[in-house]
């Protein structure tokens, strides 16, 4: 991947195709300011799968960790998919 290009919400509006196209076609991302606070990114469509497929089987990993610990507790301590993936929302704030 190529280093990012930082540009304000300003630049980016006035030139949102050109930033998409740099995403796209040569995968180099724009970090997006305000009020010159970074808070978004604009990537391509297949970096973006790409981010989103590791992202989910990590969450799959850790249900599974977790599950796996709870059999090894056995059933006073086994929780359900649903309690799992509450403690994951949780970490994840």
């Amino acid at each position: 991947m190529s280093e990012p290009v930082i540009e304000s919400v300003e630049e980016v509006s006035s030139r949102l195709a050109d930033a998409m196209d740099r995403a796209y076609r040569e995968g180099v991302p724009t970090i997006i300011t305000r009020g010159g606070e970074q808070e978004a990114v604009l990537i391509g469509i297949e970096e973006y799968r790409l981010l989103r497929r590791l992202a989910d089987e990590a969450e799959d990993s850790r249900l599974n960790e977790l599950a796996d610990a709870a059999e090894r507790a056995g059933a006073a301590g086994s929780v359900t998919l649903e309690e799992m993936a509450a403690v994951l929302r949780h970490e994840e704030c």
